[in-house]
């Protein structure tokens, strides 16, 4: 008979085995890196976005830059994306922020065009919100805050298929939503990924996408 300490190791183990098989396995089929790790070949910016010798990608805003609505300051993808599952690691540092957009059908106007999983420094908030990290901005909350300390990693798998999105949130699923039932609806079918310049410091890696058929 397995005693009662064991019993509980096993358990926590099972669990965090559960939580991690949420996300895809690093050799998941179907999956293509959005960076190639050496340079930032189909992207387009204007902002300071830097390769690092990781391979991760990470925003040094310059002397002056401040605010959100310096949108060619967003770094984007030049291909566009339907369907698709999104799979990526983010870093920030206290009070950081930033965004993971979708389907973005003018970067001119990306807020309006397309929607946000939001990156937000607010680790320990007890009711995150739709602006809190892992919500879908001006859309839904995340069922519950998964957020890591600043200076951690944290991951995404952000499925989109139709008008549906789900999102798992460092081993949890956290959102399972309809885009026209969270007041999304003007959101289109394809668009471009970007990530938010918002002139603070942020880190992405193994940022990678499967299409949908």
């Amino acid at each position: 008979m397995m005693k009662p300490a064991c019993l509980l190791a096993f358990l926590c183990l099972a669990l965090s085995l559960h939580a991690e098989d949420l996300h895809p396995a690093a050799d998941a089929a179907g999956f293509v890196p959005l960076f190639n790790g050496k340079d930032l070949s189909g992207w387009k910016t204007t902002g300071n976005w830097v390769v690092e010798a990781d391979g991760s990608v990470s925003l040094h805003p310059r002397e002056g830059e401040k605010g959100w609505q310096r949108y060619d300051a967003y770094i984007a993808t030049e291909k566009q994306y339907g369907d698709f599952v999104l799979d990526l690691e983010f870093k920030i540092n206290a009070k950081g922020n930033s965004g993971v957009f979708m389907r973005v059908g003018d970067m001119k106007e990306p807020v309006k065009t397309g929607f946000e999983v939001q990156i937000l420094d607010t680790y320990g908030l007890e009711k995150p919100g739709h602006h809190d990290c892992g919500g879908i901005v001006h859309g839904t909350g995340p069922s519950k805050n998964m957020v890591k300390p600043a200076g951690e990693w944290n991951r995404y798998t952000i499925t989109v298929k139709g008008r549906n999105v789900k999102v798992i949130f460092n081993g949890e699923q956290v959102i399972a939503a309809i885009l026209d039932d969270i007041k999304l609806a003007g959101c289109p079918n394809v668009g471009q990924i970007a990530f938010q310049d918002e002139a603070l410091p942020v880190w992405y890696r193994n940022v990678r996408i499967k299409e949908l058929k």
